[in-house]
Protein backbone atom coordinates (compact mmCIF):
# COMPACT_ATOMS: atom_id res chain seq x y z
CA UNK A 1 0.00 0.00 0.00
CA UNK A 2 1.86 3.00 -1.29
CA UNK A 3 0.81 6.67 0.01
CA UNK A 4 0.37 9.47 -2.56
CA UNK A 5 1.88 12.61 -1.36
CA UNK A 6 1.92 16.32 -2.70
CA UNK A 7 5.50 18.24 -0.82
CA UNK A 8 4.59 21.98 0.26
CA UNK A 9 7.29 23.74 1.26
CA UNK A 10 7.16 25.90 4.98
CA UNK A 11 9.51 28.33 6.60
CA UNK A 12 9.88 27.79 10.30
CA UNK A 13 12.22 29.91 12.49
CA UNK A 14 15.00 27.73 13.53
CA UNK A 15 16.71 29.85 16.06
CA UNK A 16 16.56 33.39 17.40
CA UNK A 17 18.45 35.62 19.77
CA UNK A 18 17.96 39.43 20.69
CA UNK A 19 21.31 41.02 22.51
CA UNK A 20 21.47 44.56 23.71
CA UNK A 21 24.52 47.18 23.85
CA UNK A 22 24.97 49.69 25.95
CA UNK A 23 27.18 52.93 25.28
CA UNK A 24 28.52 55.30 27.67
CA UNK A 25 31.22 57.09 26.03
CA UNK A 26 33.07 60.12 26.34
CA UNK A 27 34.04 61.87 23.44
CA UNK A 28 36.60 64.69 22.58
CA UNK A 29 35.82 67.29 19.80
CA UNK A 30 38.26 66.80 17.15
CA UNK A 31 40.71 69.87 17.49
CA UNK A 32 39.96 70.58 13.82
CA UNK A 33 36.14 71.35 15.24
CA UNK A 34 35.21 74.72 17.28
CA UNK A 35 34.61 74.41 20.84
CA UNK A 36 30.35 73.59 21.48
CA UNK A 37 27.97 76.21 22.84
CA UNK A 38 25.09 74.79 22.32
CA UNK A 39 23.81 71.25 21.05
CA UNK A 40 20.21 71.81 18.33
CA UNK A 41 20.10 68.46 17.33
CA UNK A 42 21.24 64.75 17.35
CA UNK A 43 20.97 61.31 15.15
CA UNK A 44 22.32 57.90 15.34
CA UNK A 45 22.70 55.97 12.20
CA UNK A 46 23.55 51.90 12.63
CA UNK A 47 26.00 51.00 9.85
CA UNK A 48 26.81 46.78 9.56
CA UNK A 49 29.69 45.96 8.03
CA UNK A 50 29.88 42.03 8.25
CA UNK A 51 28.11 39.31 9.23
CA UNK A 52 29.72 35.77 9.61
CA UNK A 53 27.41 32.66 10.65
CA UNK A 54 29.45 29.45 12.08
CA UNK A 55 28.04 26.92 14.41
CA UNK A 56 25.58 27.83 16.79
CA UNK A 57 26.92 31.94 16.75
CA UNK A 58 26.78 35.00 14.47
CA UNK A 59 29.79 37.31 14.53
CA UNK A 60 28.21 41.29 14.36
CA UNK A 61 30.74 44.01 12.95
CA UNK A 62 29.27 47.26 12.65
CA UNK A 63 29.17 50.42 14.02
CA UNK A 64 26.87 53.20 15.50
CA UNK A 65 27.45 56.73 14.19
CA UNK A 66 26.46 59.94 16.10
CA UNK A 67 25.99 63.04 14.69
CA UNK A 68 25.55 66.25 16.10
CA UNK A 69 24.77 69.68 15.17
CA UNK A 70 25.50 72.39 17.24
CA UNK A 71 26.26 76.22 17.98
CA UNK A 72 29.96 77.19 18.39
CA UNK A 73 30.95 78.79 21.58
CA UNK A 74 33.31 81.47 20.51
CA UNK A 75 31.50 82.87 17.79
CA UNK A 76 27.83 83.04 18.79
CA UNK A 77 25.40 82.16 15.99
CA UNK A 78 27.88 79.96 14.12
CA UNK A 79 26.38 76.14 12.75
CA UNK A 80 28.61 73.54 12.82
CA UNK A 81 28.29 69.60 13.11
CA UNK A 82 30.53 66.67 13.86
CA UNK A 83 30.32 62.77 13.55
CA UNK A 84 31.48 60.43 16.55
CA UNK A 85 31.90 56.71 15.36
CA UNK A 86 31.40 54.12 17.50
CA UNK A 87 32.18 50.60 16.75
CA UNK A 88 30.54 47.51 17.18
CA UNK A 89 31.54 43.67 17.67
CA UNK A 90 28.76 41.84 18.94
CA UNK A 91 28.20 37.95 18.81
CA UNK A 92 24.84 36.35 18.59
CA UNK A 93 24.10 32.91 20.00
CA UNK A 94 22.22 31.16 17.81
CA UNK A 95 21.38 27.66 19.02
CA UNK A 96 21.57 25.28 16.34
CA UNK A 97 22.33 27.49 13.35
CA UNK A 98 25.20 26.60 10.95
CA UNK A 99 27.37 28.53 8.44
CA UNK A 100 25.57 29.19 5.33
CA UNK A 101 21.78 29.53 7.20
CA UNK A 102 20.24 32.50 6.39
CA UNK A 103 19.88 35.28 8.88
CA UNK A 104 17.41 37.88 9.04
CA UNK A 105 19.06 40.86 10.86
CA UNK A 106 17.17 44.31 12.64
CA UNK A 107 18.25 46.76 14.46
CA UNK A 108 16.97 49.58 16.61
CA UNK A 109 18.13 52.30 19.10
CA UNK A 110 16.34 52.55 21.87
CA UNK A 111 17.92 55.36 22.83
CA UNK A 112 20.60 57.95 22.50
CA UNK A 113 21.23 60.72 24.71
CA UNK A 114 23.88 63.62 24.50
CA UNK A 115 25.35 65.96 27.41
CA UNK A 116 28.18 68.11 27.19
CA UNK A 117 30.85 67.51 29.81
CA UNK A 118 32.63 70.76 28.91
CA UNK A 119 33.05 72.49 25.38
CA UNK A 120 35.14 70.09 24.06
CA UNK A 121 33.83 66.53 25.65
CA UNK A 122 30.74 64.62 25.12
CA UNK A 123 29.28 62.17 27.00
CA UNK A 124 27.28 59.61 24.60
CA UNK A 125 24.90 57.22 26.11
CA UNK A 126 22.97 55.11 23.91
CA UNK A 127 20.72 51.49 24.35
CA UNK A 128 20.99 49.49 20.64
CA UNK A 129 19.05 45.84 20.21
CA UNK A 130 19.66 43.46 17.69
CA UNK A 131 16.81 40.87 17.11
CA UNK A 132 18.24 38.20 14.89
CA UNK A 133 16.40 35.39 13.05
CA UNK A 134 17.40 32.51 11.51
CA UNK A 135 14.54 30.72 9.19
CA UNK A 136 14.53 26.89 7.85
CA UNK A 137 12.89 25.72 4.77
CA UNK A 138 10.64 22.78 5.97
CA UNK A 139 9.35 20.30 3.14
CA UNK A 140 5.96 18.79 4.44
CA UNK A 141 4.71 15.53 2.88
CA UNK A 142 0.99 15.92 2.77
CA UNK A 143 -0.66 12.19 2.62
CA UNK A 144 -3.84 13.16 -0.34
CA UNK A 145 -3.95 9.13 -1.52
CA UNK A 146 -3.18 5.84 -1.89
CA UNK A 147 -2.52 3.04 -4.26
CA UNK A 148 -4.17 1.00 -4.77
CA UNK A 149 -7.03 3.34 -5.18
CA UNK A 150 -10.00 0.83 -4.37
CA UNK A 151 -9.30 1.14 -0.44
CA UNK A 152 -11.91 3.48 1.15
CA UNK A 153 -10.15 6.80 2.12
CA UNK A 154 -11.19 9.60 4.52
CA UNK A 155 -10.52 12.35 3.39
CA UNK A 156 -10.68 16.06 4.54
CA UNK A 157 -10.48 19.44 2.19
CA UNK A 158 -7.68 21.76 3.77
CA UNK A 159 -5.79 25.02 2.42
CA UNK A 160 -1.92 25.27 3.10
CA UNK A 161 0.11 28.53 2.45
CA UNK A 162 3.05 27.28 1.11
CA UNK A 163 6.14 29.38 0.90
CA UNK A 164 7.35 29.49 -2.94
CA UNK A 165 10.43 31.95 -3.16
CA UNK A 166 12.64 32.70 -0.58
CA UNK A 167 15.30 35.30 -0.79
CA UNK A 168 17.19 38.26 0.01
CA UNK A 169 17.90 41.44 -2.59
CA UNK A 170 18.94 45.23 -2.43
CA UNK A 171 16.82 48.02 -4.07
CA UNK A 172 19.38 50.82 -4.97
CA UNK A 173 18.05 54.09 -5.28
CA UNK A 174 20.06 57.45 -6.75
CA UNK A 175 18.75 60.85 -7.84
CA UNK A 176 19.99 63.59 -8.38
CA UNK A 177 18.21 67.24 -7.25
CA UNK A 178 19.24 70.16 -8.49
CA UNK A 179 18.96 73.81 -6.31
CA UNK A 180 16.29 75.95 -7.09
CA UNK A 181 17.86 78.94 -8.98
CA UNK A 182 17.36 81.62 -5.87
CA UNK A 183 19.50 79.22 -3.61
CA UNK A 184 23.44 80.06 -3.31
CA UNK A 185 25.84 77.51 -4.26
CA UNK A 186 26.77 74.90 -1.28
CA UNK A 187 29.66 75.61 0.46
CA UNK A 188 29.37 73.30 3.07
CA UNK A 189 26.79 70.87 4.24
CA UNK A 190 25.90 70.64 7.82
CA UNK A 191 23.36 68.43 8.05
CA UNK A 192 20.99 65.89 6.01
CA UNK A 193 18.94 63.52 6.77
CA UNK A 194 16.99 60.98 3.80
CA UNK A 195 13.72 58.86 4.99
CA UNK A 196 11.65 56.53 3.29
CA UNK A 197 8.08 56.67 3.93
CA UNK A 198 5.05 55.17 2.50
CA UNK A 199 6.66 52.05 1.39
CA UNK A 200 4.19 49.61 -1.03
CA UNK A 201 5.34 46.12 -2.17
CA UNK A 202 3.06 44.13 -4.39
CA UNK A 203 4.30 40.98 -6.32
CA UNK A 204 3.57 40.66 -10.00
CA UNK A 205 4.96 38.29 -12.83
CA UNK A 206 8.33 37.39 -12.11
CA UNK A 207 8.81 40.23 -10.39
CA UNK A 208 8.18 42.73 -7.33
CA UNK A 209 7.05 46.18 -7.42
CA UNK A 210 9.01 48.46 -4.69
CA UNK A 211 7.03 52.28 -4.59
CA UNK A 212 7.42 55.00 -1.97
CA UNK A 213 8.69 58.15 -1.23
CA UNK A 214 12.38 59.72 0.06
CA UNK A 215 11.67 62.14 1.80
CA UNK A 216 15.38 64.56 1.97
CA UNK A 217 16.62 67.53 3.62
CA UNK A 218 19.67 69.49 3.86
CA UNK A 219 20.72 72.46 5.76
CA UNK A 220 23.92 73.98 4.22
CA UNK A 221 25.88 77.15 4.19
CA UNK A 222 26.01 79.02 1.21
CA UNK A 223 29.39 80.49 -0.63
CA UNK A 224 28.51 83.96 -0.96
CA UNK A 225 29.34 85.83 2.68
CA UNK A 226 26.63 87.79 4.86
CA UNK A 227 24.38 84.49 3.77
CA UNK A 228 22.52 82.83 6.24
CA UNK A 229 22.29 78.96 6.29
CA UNK A 230 20.05 77.82 3.47
CA UNK A 231 17.78 74.38 3.56
CA UNK A 232 16.60 72.46 1.35
CA UNK A 233 13.30 69.75 1.37
CA UNK A 234 12.58 67.15 -1.36
CA UNK A 235 10.14 64.43 -1.87
CA UNK A 236 11.55 61.85 -4.25
CA UNK A 237 9.22 58.90 -5.05
CA UNK A 238 10.61 56.25 -6.70
CA UNK A 239 9.17 53.09 -8.71
CA UNK A 240 11.28 49.70 -8.81
CA UNK A 241 11.19 46.62 -9.82
CA UNK A 242 12.94 43.66 -8.25
CA UNK A 243 13.29 40.24 -10.36
CA UNK A 244 11.62 37.29 -8.89
CA UNK A 245 11.43 33.88 -10.63
CA UNK A 246 7.98 32.44 -10.40
CA UNK A 247 6.00 35.57 -8.70
CA UNK A 248 3.10 36.00 -10.33
CA UNK A 249 0.38 38.78 -9.31
CA UNK A 250 -2.21 36.42 -6.90
CA UNK A 251 0.42 35.47 -4.29
CA UNK A 252 1.00 36.91 -0.70
CA UNK A 253 4.28 39.03 -0.02
CA UNK A 254 5.69 39.24 3.25
CA UNK A 255 8.88 41.59 2.77
CA UNK A 256 10.81 43.10 5.78
CA UNK A 257 12.57 46.14 4.41
CA UNK A 258 15.65 47.80 6.18
CA UNK A 259 17.87 50.59 4.83
CA UNK A 260 21.01 49.52 5.32
CA UNK A 261 22.84 52.48 3.38
CA UNK A 262 22.34 56.37 2.82
CA UNK A 263 24.42 58.93 1.24
CA UNK A 264 24.02 62.78 0.23
CA UNK A 265 27.02 63.97 -1.58
CA UNK A 266 26.68 67.35 -3.39
CA UNK A 267 28.13 67.17 -7.51
CA UNK A 268 28.96 70.61 -9.82
CA UNK A 269 26.22 71.36 -12.51
CA UNK A 270 27.56 71.56 -16.14
CA UNK A 271 28.95 74.97 -15.47
CA UNK A 272 30.89 74.23 -12.64
CA UNK A 273 29.04 75.07 -9.57
CA UNK A 274 27.82 73.10 -6.54
CA UNK A 275 24.50 72.70 -7.02
CA UNK A 276 23.76 69.11 -7.75
CA UNK A 277 22.45 67.24 -4.50
CA UNK A 278 23.15 63.42 -5.21
CA UNK A 279 21.52 60.80 -2.94
CA UNK A 280 22.23 57.43 -3.11
CA UNK A 281 20.20 55.10 -0.64
CA UNK A 282 19.67 51.06 -0.35
CA UNK A 283 17.06 49.06 1.03
CA UNK A 284 17.79 45.52 1.73
CA UNK A 285 14.51 43.33 1.26
CA UNK A 286 13.75 39.81 2.76
CA UNK A 287 11.63 38.75 0.46
CA UNK A 288 8.73 35.74 1.08
CA UNK A 289 6.67 34.99 -0.98
CA UNK A 290 3.69 32.23 -0.13
CA UNK A 291 0.97 31.16 -2.04
CA UNK A 292 -2.30 29.16 -1.35
CA UNK A 293 -3.19 25.87 -2.32
CA UNK A 294 -6.31 23.65 -1.71
CA UNK A 295 -4.96 19.72 -0.59
CA UNK A 296 -7.12 16.39 -0.53
CA UNK A 297 -5.97 15.67 3.04
CA UNK A 298 -5.93 11.69 3.38
CA UNK A 299 -7.22 11.39 7.29
CA UNK A 300 -7.77 7.68 7.37
CA UNK A 301 -8.26 4.43 5.18
CA UNK A 302 -10.07 1.44 5.50
CA UNK A 303 -10.90 -2.13 4.38
CA UNK A 304 -13.42 -4.86 4.87
CA UNK A 305 -10.66 -7.09 3.89
CA UNK A 306 -7.96 -6.27 6.03
CA UNK A 307 -6.87 -3.82 9.42
CA UNK A 308 -4.73 -0.90 8.12
CA UNK A 309 -3.27 0.87 11.31
CA UNK A 310 -2.35 4.87 10.44
CA UNK A 311 1.26 6.19 12.05
CA UNK A 312 1.96 9.47 12.28
CA UNK A 313 1.60 12.35 14.44
CA UNK A 314 0.43 16.15 14.77
CA UNK A 315 1.94 18.69 12.51
CA UNK A 316 1.08 22.39 12.48
CA UNK A 317 -0.17 23.79 8.70
CA UNK A 318 -0.82 27.58 7.87
CA UNK A 319 -3.80 29.22 5.64
CA UNK A 320 -4.26 32.88 5.24
CA UNK A 321 -6.90 34.02 7.59
CA UNK A 322 -6.46 38.15 6.20
CA UNK A 323 -4.18 40.46 5.02
CA UNK A 324 -4.76 43.93 6.00
CA UNK A 325 -3.26 47.38 4.48
CA UNK A 326 -4.02 48.98 7.93
CA UNK A 327 -3.42 52.97 8.45
CA UNK A 328 -3.73 54.85 11.64
CA UNK A 329 -4.33 58.91 12.08
CA UNK A 330 -2.61 60.42 14.41
CA UNK A 331 -3.28 64.63 15.25
CA UNK A 332 -1.07 66.39 18.25
CA UNK A 333 -0.15 69.79 19.26
CA UNK A 334 3.27 70.62 20.65
CA UNK A 335 3.62 73.11 23.15
CA UNK A 336 7.63 74.59 22.65
CA UNK A 337 9.09 75.55 25.61
CA UNK A 338 12.20 77.13 26.52
CA UNK A 339 12.87 78.97 23.36
CA UNK A 340 14.59 82.30 22.62
CA UNK A 341 12.36 84.15 21.15
CA UNK A 342 9.16 83.13 18.93
CA UNK A 343 9.11 80.37 16.15
CA UNK A 344 9.13 82.12 13.22
CA UNK A 345 8.88 79.27 10.64
CA UNK A 346 9.63 75.36 10.94
CA UNK A 347 12.57 74.18 8.50
CA UNK A 348 12.50 70.34 8.55
CA UNK A 349 10.62 67.17 10.81
CA UNK A 350 11.11 63.84 11.22
CA UNK A 351 9.76 60.81 12.29
CA UNK A 352 10.01 56.91 13.15
CA UNK A 353 7.73 54.25 14.28
CA UNK A 354 8.37 51.94 17.06
CA UNK A 355 6.07 49.33 18.12
CA UNK A 356 6.25 49.00 21.63
CA UNK A 357 3.21 45.99 22.37
CA UNK A 358 1.20 43.83 20.09
CA UNK A 359 -1.48 41.43 21.46
CA UNK A 360 -4.61 39.84 19.69
CA UNK A 361 -8.04 41.10 20.66
CA UNK A 362 -11.70 40.11 19.60
CA UNK A 363 -11.70 40.07 15.74
CA UNK A 364 -8.07 42.06 15.61
CA UNK A 365 -4.61 42.66 16.64
CA UNK A 366 -3.99 45.78 19.13
CA UNK A 367 -0.66 47.56 18.31
CA UNK A 368 0.58 50.06 20.67
CA UNK A 369 3.65 52.43 20.40
CA UNK A 370 5.16 55.96 19.87
CA UNK A 371 6.03 58.33 16.75
CA UNK A 372 9.58 59.79 17.69
CA UNK A 373 9.17 63.13 16.01
CA UNK A 374 12.16 66.08 15.57
CA UNK A 375 11.14 69.54 14.54
CA UNK A 376 13.76 72.04 13.52
CA UNK A 377 12.63 75.40 13.62
CA UNK A 378 13.68 79.18 13.06
CA UNK A 379 13.26 81.83 16.35
CA UNK A 380 13.35 85.18 15.77
CA UNK A 381 16.61 85.25 18.11
CA UNK A 382 19.21 86.51 14.75
CA UNK A 383 22.36 85.59 16.90
CA UNK A 384 21.25 81.97 17.24
CA UNK A 385 18.12 81.40 15.49
CA UNK A 386 18.04 77.56 15.24
CA UNK A 387 16.63 75.14 17.74
CA UNK A 388 15.17 71.53 17.96
CA UNK A 389 12.52 69.88 19.57
CA UNK A 390 11.70 66.47 19.82
CA UNK A 391 8.25 64.50 20.96
CA UNK A 392 7.28 61.25 21.77
CA UNK A 393 3.72 60.73 20.30
CA UNK A 394 1.71 57.74 21.36
CA UNK A 395 -0.14 55.41 19.38
CA UNK A 396 -3.12 52.73 19.88
CA UNK A 397 -4.41 51.30 16.95
CA UNK A 398 -7.10 48.11 16.21
CA UNK A 399 -5.87 46.12 13.04
CA UNK A 400 -8.94 44.65 11.54
CA UNK A 401 -8.77 40.66 11.72
CA UNK A 402 -12.11 38.86 12.28
CA UNK A 403 -11.75 35.24 13.18
CA UNK A 404 -8.62 35.47 14.64
CA UNK A 405 -7.29 33.81 17.99
CA UNK A 406 -4.61 32.54 20.23
CA UNK A 407 -3.43 29.86 17.29
CA UNK A 408 -3.04 32.44 14.67
CA UNK A 409 0.67 34.15 14.16
CA UNK A 410 1.12 37.25 12.57
CA UNK A 411 3.60 38.87 10.55
CA UNK A 412 3.60 43.03 11.47
CA UNK A 413 4.98 45.91 9.22
CA UNK A 414 4.99 49.35 10.31
CA UNK A 415 6.28 52.16 8.13
CA UNK A 416 5.04 56.24 8.41
CA UNK A 417 3.41 57.01 5.13
CA UNK A 418 2.84 61.19 5.94
CA UNK A 419 4.17 63.58 8.70
CA UNK A 420 3.35 67.11 8.13
CA UNK A 421 4.16 69.85 10.81
CA UNK A 422 2.32 73.44 10.91
CA UNK A 423 2.73 76.16 13.15
CA UNK A 424 -0.36 77.04 15.42
CA UNK A 425 1.03 80.14 16.42
CA UNK A 426 4.49 81.16 17.80
CA UNK A 427 4.49 78.64 20.70
CA UNK A 428 2.71 75.96 19.31
CA UNK A 429 3.18 73.11 16.58
CA UNK A 430 0.42 70.93 15.33
CA UNK A 431 1.65 67.66 13.94
CA UNK A 432 -0.20 65.26 11.84
CA UNK A 433 0.49 62.12 10.98
CA UNK A 434 -0.77 58.86 8.84
CA UNK A 435 0.75 55.50 9.66
CA UNK A 436 0.93 52.26 7.60
CA UNK A 437 0.38 48.98 9.85
CA UNK A 438 0.04 46.40 7.23
CA UNK A 439 -0.33 42.60 8.97
CA UNK A 440 -0.22 39.26 7.40
CA UNK A 441 -2.46 36.88 9.47
CA UNK A 442 -2.26 32.90 9.29
CA UNK A 443 -4.19 30.46 10.41
CA UNK A 444 -2.07 27.72 12.34
CA UNK A 445 -3.95 24.68 12.93
CA UNK A 446 -2.32 21.38 14.16
CA UNK A 447 -3.86 18.68 11.71
CA UNK A 448 -2.53 14.52 11.83
CA UNK A 449 0.04 13.61 9.05
CA UNK A 450 0.15 9.98 8.10
CA UNK A 451 2.96 8.96 7.34
CA UNK A 452 2.76 4.83 6.76
CA UNK A 453 0.23 2.79 7.19
CA UNK A 454 0.70 -1.12 8.47
CA UNK A 455 -1.72 -3.77 7.23
CA UNK A 456 -2.44 -6.80 9.59
CA UNK A 457 -5.07 -9.88 8.97
CA UNK A 458 -8.68 -9.22 10.29
CA UNK A 459 -9.17 -10.16 14.01
CA UNK A 460 -11.72 -12.72 12.78
CA UNK A 461 -12.84 -13.45 16.59
CA UNK A 462 -14.08 -10.07 17.00
CA UNK A 463 -15.68 -9.92 13.83
CA UNK A 464 -17.66 -13.64 14.31
CA UNK A 465 -18.84 -11.72 17.50
CA UNK A 466 -20.76 -8.61 15.66
CA UNK A 467 -24.01 -9.38 14.78
CA UNK A 468 -24.54 -9.70 10.93
CA UNK A 469 -27.30 -7.24 10.59
CA UNK A 470 -27.18 -3.80 12.71
CA UNK A 471 -29.74 -0.93 13.32
CA UNK A 472 -27.59 1.46 14.24
CA UNK A 473 -28.95 5.24 15.22
CA UNK A 474 -26.62 7.80 13.81
CA UNK A 475 -25.33 10.09 16.33
CA UNK A 476 -24.37 14.24 15.53
CA UNK A 477 -20.75 13.27 15.45
CA UNK A 478 -20.63 10.24 13.19
CA UNK A 479 -19.86 10.18 9.50
CA UNK A 480 -21.06 7.20 7.01
CA UNK A 481 -17.20 6.68 6.82
CA UNK A 482 -17.07 6.50 10.56
CA UNK A 483 -19.77 4.35 10.74
CA UNK A 484 -18.89 1.66 7.77
CA UNK A 485 -15.56 0.87 9.35
CA UNK A 486 -17.03 0.23 12.70
CA UNK A 487 -19.02 -2.24 11.60
CA UNK A 488 -16.80 -3.82 8.96
CA UNK A 489 -19.31 -2.91 5.67
CA UNK A 490 -18.77 0.35 2.84
CA UNK A 491 -20.29 3.73 2.57
CA UNK A 492 -21.58 2.61 -0.90
CA UNK A 493 -23.22 -0.41 0.80
CA UNK A 494 -24.99 1.43 3.44
CA UNK A 495 -25.86 4.23 1.23
CA UNK A 496 -27.89 1.46 -1.15
CA UNK A 497 -29.37 -0.58 1.61
CA UNK A 498 -31.10 2.82 3.10
CA UNK A 499 -32.08 4.16 -0.09
CA UNK A 500 -29.49 7.51 0.71
CA UNK A 501 -28.60 9.54 -2.17
CA UNK A 502 -26.48 11.88 0.08
CA UNK A 503 -23.53 10.45 2.11
CA UNK A 504 -24.84 13.35 5.24
CA UNK A 505 -27.33 11.67 7.10
CA UNK A 506 -29.12 13.57 10.16
CA UNK A 507 -28.23 12.87 13.85
CA UNK A 508 -30.58 10.38 15.50
CA UNK A 509 -31.23 8.65 12.35
CA UNK A 510 -31.97 4.65 12.54
CA UNK A 511 -29.78 2.93 9.35
CA UNK A 512 -29.55 -0.77 8.70
CA UNK A 513 -26.31 -2.24 8.57
CA UNK A 514 -24.78 -5.20 7.19
CA UNK A 515 -21.68 -7.01 7.66
CA UNK A 516 -19.75 -7.14 4.56
CA UNK A 517 -16.81 -9.90 5.81
CA UNK A 518 -18.00 -13.39 5.68
CA UNK A 519 -17.23 -15.09 8.86
CA UNK A 520 -14.80 -18.06 8.72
Amino acid sequence: MEIVKENVQMLRVKSNATNQITFDEDYNVPDAKPDIGRMIQHKGIVQVDEVNLSDNQAYVKAKLSVELLYVEEQEEGKICSLTATLPIEETLNLEGIESGDKMCLKWDIEDLSLHMINSRKLNIKSILSFFAVVDELVEQALPTGLKPEEISMKKKTVKVLGLCIHKKDTVRMKEEVALASNKPNIAQVLWNTVEVRGMDIRPEEDRILVKGELFVFLLYRGDEEGNPLQWLEHSIPFYQEVECQGCRMEMIPNVEVNMIHQRLDVQPDSDGEERIIQVDAVLELDIQIYCEEEHSLLMDVYTPLKECVTKGGMEPLDSLLVKNFSKCRIGERLQVREVQGKILQICHSQGAVKVDKTQIVENGILAEGIVSVKVLYIVSDDSMPFYSMEAMIPFSHVIEAMGIDENCIYHLHTDLEQLSTTMVDSNEIEVKIVLNLNALVLNRQQEFIIREIEEYPLDMEKIQNMPGITVYMVQPEDTLWDIAKAFYTTVEDICQLNGLEEQEVPPYCPLLLVKKVEEE
